[in-house]
């Protein structure tokens, strides 16, 4: 006789399991615990086997009879369903290990240690607040061309042109990799080329002429923030290295007995030796009686991080210069490139290499920490000269 809503609801556990036969192999199971779950029971090459069909009443009645009949039809055609459910389950187990998060995670592990810091955060804050919760779930190898482009056009819309052409780029990396480790075809990012707005790429403003440097040399010497801060800014049109090099420095890296830096590049893990000016070095040993006891060169309110990546820009604002159009802890680089070979004269390559810029040369080897090295070392103190006398300061510190 078949079940009943009101005869499966009314239907108390004992103290034994309890079946409910409702036809066609299909019953229900009442356990002594009060669950109440579907079952069917069917034979597959002669053996009697047993297939879960679900739980009441998540499962109704008119549920689970679908679901029986949709087993018998694939027992007609000398299906097993049990089987046929395994492999369902394996498939989706083994798209959702294929998905394009749990690839973009494993790519970003991978690579990650050859970043620096500052640029793998982006790359994973970019996939994760702008791909992954559209695109993570999708098994990489169902991904098209016209899926990312909406992911991309989402991110355009909003006016971030840069971040949608450097998301494009991390997702095709991504899709890359994915095809060398066998888990897609290809990179449906190739097919999006010339499909995104162009971004216009702006340098970091710089002050090239001397006469406007020398100012700045002399509201630098002018300035009345920390002890910390202004050694900092002190050195940093001296040694035009990376702001973020300059901030995390650490005393280890340096001897200043010899006049030497030497520290690993952030940006592409290579070393790097700085060699520092009479005046530089000076500055150095002045902060050290009060920092030399830590970590950082320069550090921040807390002892023991560096100081804060804002810190030089935030000091040039407090000396009155735009950041955004006149200049920058970066736009010391510029600054220095510019004016060593116009007004100073120096080797391109010579300036390249200190910049730790990887030039190929005539042998087409790149950089190397070593090179010029005699060179730079001279460069060095003839643009530490140069300052100083666009500033207007004494002899004291200048080279012979």
């Amino acid at each position: 006789m078949a079940l009943a809503d009101t005869t499966i609801r009314s239907t108390k556990p004992g103290a034994k399991p309890r079946k409910l036969f409702d036809g066609g192999g299909l019953f229900l199971l009442v356990a002594p615990t009060g669950g109440k779950l579907w079952r069917l029971k069917y034979r597959f090459d002669g053996k009697e086997k047993l297939l879960a069909l679900g739980a009441y009443p998540e499962v109704s009645l008119k549920d689970a009879r679908e679901r029986r009949d949709d087993a018998r039809k694939q027992l007609a055609k000398g299906a097993d369903p049990g089987a046929t459910r395994k492999a369902e389950k394996a498939s989706k187990v083994g798209r959702a290990a294929d998905s394009f998060e749990v690839i973009a995670r494993e790519w970003f592990a991978k690579f990650k240690p050859a970043w620096a810091e500052s640029h793998s955060s982006k790359v994973i804050q970019r996939l994760q607040n702008d791909v992954f919760p559209w695109l993570g779930a999708r098994p990489i190898a169902e991904v098209t061309a016209p899926e990312l482009l909406t992911v991309l056009r989402r991110i355009e819309e909003r006016g971030a042109l840069d971040t949608a052409l450097r998301a494009k780029q991390n997702c095709g990396q991504v899709f890359r990799y994915a095809v060398a480790t066998g888990r897609a075809e290809r990179d449906p990012s190739g097919d999006l080329r010339g499909a995104l707005a162009p971004v216009k790429h702006e340098n970091f403003p710089a002050l090239t002429d001397p006469v406007q440097v020398a100012e700045l040399l002399r509201a630098i010497e002018a300035f009345r923030g920390t002890f910390i801060v202004k050694c900092a800014l002190q050195v940093a049109p001296m040694l035009f290295v990376r702001p973020g090099e300059l901030r995390t420095a650490e005393w280890a890296a340096f001897d200043l007995d010899k006049a030497e830096w030497r520290y690993l590049v952030t940006k592409t893990k290579t070393e790097h030796l700085v060699p520092l000016p009479v005046r530089g070095g000076a500055i150095l040993r002045d902060l050290h009686a009060l920092t030399g006891q830590r970590r950082y060169v320069f550090p921040g309110r807390d002892p023991h991080k560096p100081m804060s990546g804002a810190a030089i820009n935030a000091a040039l604002r407090r000396m009155g210069y735009d950041t955004k159009t006149e200049i920058t802890g970066h736009g010391f680089r510029a600054m220095a490139r510019t004016i060593l070979h116009e007004e100073l004269h120096v080797k391109p390559e010579v300036i390249e290499h200190q910049l730790a810029h990887k030039v190929p040369d005539a042998l087409g080897t790149a950089y190397n920490r070593t090179r010029f090295l005699a060179e730079r070392r001279v460069m060095m103190q003839q643009w530490a000269d140069y300052l100083d006398r666009l500033r207007g300061v004494p002899r004291s510190f200048r080279s012979p």
